[in-house]
């Protein structure tokens, strides 16, 4: 999916039409605190295998994709609903 720099959008802040910067968000490292990570630290500290089942199958075609809009009158920044490409690239 090759989506352009800057796109006519609307904002929610200024409740109109604006120009919009994109930018792709990367994925911020996972917390150590969080209840699933807790659980699963406890359960691997011992004796014991894996406590998941081996991925079957094949791995998926498509990854989601998570955009980052900026408003250029107001400044502020929002997310859109995730979008599942291939590919991504920010063009001119």
């Amino acid at each position: 999916m090759l989506k352009p720099r800057k796109l006519k959008r609307y904002c929610p802040n200024c409740k109109t039409h604006t120009i919009h910067e994109v930018e792709k968000v990367k994925k911020r490292k996972a917390s150590e605190l969080k209840q699933g990570q807790r659980r699963f630290r406890r359960v691997m500290q011992g004796y014991g295998g894996f406590p998941r089942p081996k991925p079957e199958g094949r791995e998926k075609t498509s990854r989601r994709i998570a955009m980052k809009l900026t408003c250029s009158e107001c400044k502020k920044s929002y997310q859109p609903p995730t979008q599942r490409a291939r590919k991504f690239d920010i063009g001119e």
